[in-house]
Parts: C-alpha cells; structure tokens; sequence
C-alpha cells in the first residue's frame, strides 16, 4: 500500500510537456499500446507514492447488491478506488458501493452522466491530500443520448498529494463493423473533456487511466472457432484478432497507453446469470470489450507497475464481467 501517511509535496516534480492524451513519438513515429506482464505482488509495498485499485463493470441495466459488493474485495491494500460503471441502472449503487466500503475508504468525488457513473474513494482521512478536484463529462453520437443509451464519457481530474491524474470511464459504439466510430468518438472525447475555459487537465496529468466498455471486438474469426481457443486457454492468438490492439497500431488511438496482457477470458457476451457466452441465436464472438489502460507522462518522475489485471468471473448478473486492475506509482529513480 503506498505511503498514506506521509504524503508531502513532491520535490521530484518537473516541469512537465504540454502533450495532449493522443500523441506521437518525438520522431513522428506510433507507439501503439504497450502490453505489459503481470507482476504478481505488488513491489512498491514500502516505497510506493500511491497505489490505485481500479474497476470497469458494464451492468447491463441490472441491480445485483451481491454483486456490486464482490467489486470491491476484503483485501483493500489501496490508497484510491475508482469504479467506472456503464448502462447503470436507476437505483443508487453509489450507496452500495459506499456502505461495502466505509469501514477503509469514502467518498471522495462521484459524476454521472444518465447510465454512465464514476466513483472516487479514498482511504480514511484522505480528503486532507485533495488539492484539487474536477469533474467533466462528453457525450457522442445518438442525438446527445437522446435516443437510447447515452454513450460517450465522465472523467475526473484529481491533484492528490501533487500527484495530477485523470480517470475515464466510457462507453463507446456497439457493433464489430463500428471500428472507425468508435475511433472516432475516443478522439473527440480526448479533444473534449476538460477544454472549457482553456484548462488542459488532460495535457498535465502525469498519468491518465481509462477505463470502460470500449466495445472493440474480436475481427477475422466466428464465434465457435473463438471459443474453442479460449477452452484451450489459447488467448494469445486471440488477441492478435483483437480491433483495439490493431487500431492502435495503426496510431489510431490510445498511442503510447499501456495495459496489461489480456490473459483472462474475454469479458462479453455471456448469457445473464451464468458464466456461459452467448447462446442466443445471435451467437455473439466473445470478446474482449471491457478494458482499463494508462499513460504515464515521461517528465513527471513516476513509474507504474500493474501488479494485477483480471476479470471478476464470479459476478453474474450482467452480460459483462468487470474487469479489474491494479496499479501502483512509485519515483522513478536514478538508475532508471
């Protein structure tokens, strides 16, 4: 768990560049997305900064309390929480969230836009390492949300300690053949959020994380041969088959973000109530549309390791499962 307790202002901070969330290399050239292994344990347990648990969960309109309660386990070694909800249905789960957890953390911001929801807890007495704290919203496609369920994004911006992070939570455009969309909306919410008035959160995080149902799906394979593979625990060639990944490649988006190696099953379709995929007539290829990723701004003397990066299987009211990681920052040393 980071150092909770002694958080001060940074003396490692620099002067940071004013690069935006999409960017590319000095040379010109495409970072893609970096995919990282899994460190098992946290190694940061004694010199850590912070150390950030984070949660995606598309809920598909359903209210499960025995769910929502196994988001958060009964190992809360984290300094924040952030849960980042998509198709939320009208019932108060920032009230579940809250009592799951009050005997460690609380409260710290919330922002919700119709079915789109993002909570903030901090461990207890935390509120006093707030320096500042935004919130913002972007709504794409469909009329403004007007017809069907608003998609688009909530972010947060939060100055913890002297530490400046933005968290996202978005819900992008359905359908496999929406590549290009759903490209489409990620840079114009990048574009958007936090831009009014002229102040560039986004552009002086020194890291930012998002988190949601990107609903980039699987291309160039059907559903039976896809489940075999995962039958098999053959994941790895799956994700060659994976549009976010591809896209990101190409420069499309999240340049230069990085996540974990997808070695969890992937999160959608899955018939409600169980952990079977799709068996509708539809037949949906699995996919995995739930992620979480993170840049981390070069000149602002962090580094992050992701010590762990799985789906929840065991929750089950949904089409979805939540995806989970954990992520911790510590000062980048010398050697480094």
């Amino acid at each position: 768990m980071g150092n909770c307790n002694s958080f001060a202002v940074p003396k490692w901070r620099s002067e940071l560049h004013n690069s935006g969330v999409v960017s590319v290399g000095e040379d010109g050239t495409h970072e893609g997305i970096k995919t990282i292994p899994i460190q098992k344990a946290c190694e940061f347990t004694t010199s850590s900064v912070l150390c950030v648990c984070i949660i995606t969960w598309n809920m598909n309109g359903k209210m499960s309390v025995e769910d929502v309660t196994k988001l958060v386990s009964s190992n809360r070694k984290f300094d924040l929480l952030v849960v980042g909800l998509q198709e939320v249905p009208k019932c108060d789960v920032s009230q579940v969230l809250q009592e799951t957890i009050a005997e460690t953390h609380v409260l710290l911001g919330q922002k919700s836009m119709q079915s789109l929801q993002m909570f903030l807890f901090g461990a207890r007495s935390s509120e006093k390492y707030i320096r500042e704290l935004k919130v913002d919203k972007q709504a794409v496609g469909g009329f403004g949300g007007i017809i069907g369920r608003k998609k688009g994004a909530v972010a947060m911006y939060i100055n913890f300690s002297g530490i400046r992070m933005v968290f996202v939570t978005c819900h992008l455009a359905a359908h496999e053949h929406k590549v290009e969309k759903r490209n489409s909306e990620f840079q114009h919410i990048s574009q958007s959020l936090f831009s009014k008035n002229g102040i560039p959160y986004t552009q002086s995080a020194d890291i930012t994380v998002w988190l949601g149902d990107l609903n980039y799906r699987l291309q160039g394979i059907s559903s039976i041969p896809a489940r075999k593979m995962i039958e098999e625990n053959r994941q790895s060639k799956l994700r060659r088959k994976d549009q976010l990944l591809q896209e990101a490649d190409k420069g499309e988006v999240f340049n230069g973000y990085t996540e974990g190696t997808l070695k969890f099953k992937p999160t959608y379709k899955y018939n409600v109530g169980s952990s079977s995929y799709d068996t509708s007539h539809k037949i949906r290829v699995p996919s995995w549309t739930d992620r979480i990723l993170f840049k981390v701004n070069h000149s602002s003397g962090l580094d992050a390791i992701l010590s762990s990066y799985e789906s929840l299987d065991c929750v089950s009211s949904s089409d979805h499962k939540p995806v989970k990681a954990h992520l911790c920052l510590k000062v980048r040393s010398a050697d480094d």
